[in-house]
Formats: C-alpha cells, structure tokens, sequence
C-alpha cells in the first residue's frame, strides 16, 4: 500500500490552494480528482480583489483570460444603480486548471469511493494511506460524505440550485448586470463577460423557498433569456442551459475531526448575500494548509461571511434570500 503524508480529495480552487500552500512549507501531497484537468466547469468564474491577493496572483503575467470591471450594473425590481467596485472575471476551465498545474503538487484521476481511518490516519481504497486528509472536493466531496455528514448535516434551506451557461459570443456590453429577486426570485442572475470573446450567464435561487412556492428555477431562466434578448445584450443564441446545487453559509461548526479537513463547497461556504463560492474555497484552502504545516488552528468562523462591504446590501439580499430559513441556519442541530 502507498503511503503519502498529505491526501487532498478535489483539484478545484480550494484543493489546488492547499497544495500551493503545502509547497511552499515543503510538504509533499498528493492530489486525487475525478476528473482530468482541465475539465468544464459551469461557474460564474467571478472573483474579487481578495483572490487575487490571497492567491498572490501577477494579473499581468496570468497566461489566460482575465477581465476586470470597475463598475457593475445592479438591477432591482423598482430600481437599479451602477457601483463603482474594481472586480474580475475568469473561465473556471483555464482558472482551475492552471491553479493546480501552479501548485506543483502530483495529480492523480482517481474517484474516491471506499475511505476508512486507520489510527490517526486514512486508507483510500485499500491502496492508498495518509497522515493529513483533506476534503475539497464540492458539495459531493466523499471526505464529507464518509467522515463530516452524521456530526454536520447540511440544513437544505440553505441548498442553492442554478441553471448557467457559457459560451462564445461577440458581446456588444464588456460590463457585467445583476439582477436580484426579480419576479420573486428568492436568488439573482447574472450576465458576465469574459475576456477573449465569451460570455457567461445564469440564475441561481434558494431551492427550498422555490419548493414551498411551487415555483421552477426554469421558469426564472425564461424570464432571464427573454430579459437578454429585450435588452439586445444576447441575441439569437440556442440557449442550453446546464445546472448544479451547492450549500450557502449556515452554522458551520467544524471543519476539523481529528487530522481529516473539510474547505470550499464541501464544507458550505458560500457567501449568504452573493452565493460566492471560489473566495471562501481559496481562503479555506489555504487555511487547512497553514494548520497542517504550522499546527495553527482551523477555524472556519474566521472566513467571511459575506461578499458584500454595504452592512443594508447584505442584510437585505440575506433576508430575501433566506428568509424563513434563519433559525435552521443558527441552530446547532442543522450543522453545516
């Protein structure tokens, strides 16, 4: 059987970040994906000035596409402004893939799917053994699953459901449009350009609020696809939209049991107001690797919470959002 110190289950941004982390501690790992980078990835590929500097990422020598915005369109029901906030967008494809390629960690395609401790350590498979197991693996993540699920269930008011799509196409607006709770949408859409001639746009909303309406999140695509084609922003595009569920920010209360981690879209860390998942998964990525190389504590209290600077902006998009949903997002017993 192979024995390595450090397995980390996912390549995505938050495993890609914890290897990059390792590395500059000298701690080898091994990184296991399903999934041969680079792979698609549907994604809003939105990341802000804390990425970049969390990742400590030269925006000029980046081989890939990248484009910042200094201004965003926001769009409500009675109203609409334009914010002046420096943010940026990438294609997840080329991102993850060169974040992991960075990291100079080995890279395995392997599914985890038999995971068991032994001692104070894991097997995987029966093939392979580890010291320090980390979880990064999305909402599926078999760390989670197999070691985190009885002690932290996730609470589903929190589960948050999208229908997205990208592609290639001659935009005419390089700027990027959020539209929130429109037609009751208990979520927001997005239209976000990215460099090099492609466009990413998509909806997304609290699942179990749309349940209790008896509402479809198809529906709310509709309405969006239609919106774009008013507007002139896309046109005559067969639209084919792909579709996922995450977890937002609930009481996250351990991200540790013993020398197994969880961090990003396995432990639920989104954002409450903007569903924002890659700065979360970073941070967090980054943290598992400063506790197992340094034996700091790993906290996940200590990652924001929120996307947005404006105290109003977030307590108003949470309680549209989340409303009904507040007590199981503070209740011990819901967990994650």
């Amino acid at each position: 059987m192979e024995t390595v110190d450090v397995i980390i289950v996912g390549g995505g941004p938050a495993g890609s970040s914890c290897a990059w982390r390792l590395g500059h501690y000298g701690v080898d790992c091994l990184v296991l994906d399903k999934a041969a980078f680079p792979r698609t990835k549907l994604c809003a590929g939105w990341i802000t000035p804390e990425v970049v500097a969390d990742l400590e990422l030269d925006i000029a020598t980046y081989p890939h596409r990248f484009l910042s915005f200094d201004h965003i369109h926001f769009h409500f029901p009675l109203f609409g402004f334009t914010s002046s906030t420096v943010q940026h967008s990438i294609r997840r494809y080329e991102f993850d893939a060169w974040l992991l390629e960075r990291a100079g960690a080995e890279v395995r395609v392997h599914e985890v799917r038999r995971l068991r401790r032994d001692g104070e350590g894991f097997v995987i498979d029966d093939s392979l053994r580890c010291r320090y197991l980390v979880g990064a693996g999305g909402t599926r993540c078999p760390v989670y699953r197999s070691l985190f699920r009885d002690t932290g269930p996730r609470a589903r008011e929190l589960q948050a459901v999208t229908l997205e799509q990208e592609f290639a196409y001659p935009f005419a607006d390089p700027t990027c449009h959020l539209w929130f709770l429109e037609k009751g949408l208990p979520g927001y859409s997005w239209y976000v350009p990215k460099a090099g001639g492609y466009l990413n746009i998509g909806i997304g909303g609290m699942a179990a609020r749309l349940k209790q309406r008896d509402d479809d999140i198809k529906v709310h695509w509709d309405n969006l696809t239609a919106r774009l084609t008013r507007s002139g922003l896309v046109r005559d595009y067969p639209f084919d939209p792909g579709g996922y569920s995450y977890f937002i920010r609930g009481n996250v209360r351990a991200g540790r049991l013993g020398n197994a981690f969880i961090a990003g879209d396995a432990a639920g860390l989104a954002t409450r107001d903007m569903c924002e998942g890659i700065g979360p998964a970073v941070k967090s990525g980054l943290m598992v690797a400063e506790s197992i190389a340094r034996g700091s504590a790993y906290r996940l209290e200590g990652i924001a919470r929120y996307s947005n600077r404006s105290r109003l902006a977030r307590r108003l998009l949470e309680f549209s959002f989340h409303r009904g949903s507040a007590r199981s997002s503070r209740t011990g017993a819901q967990g994650y």
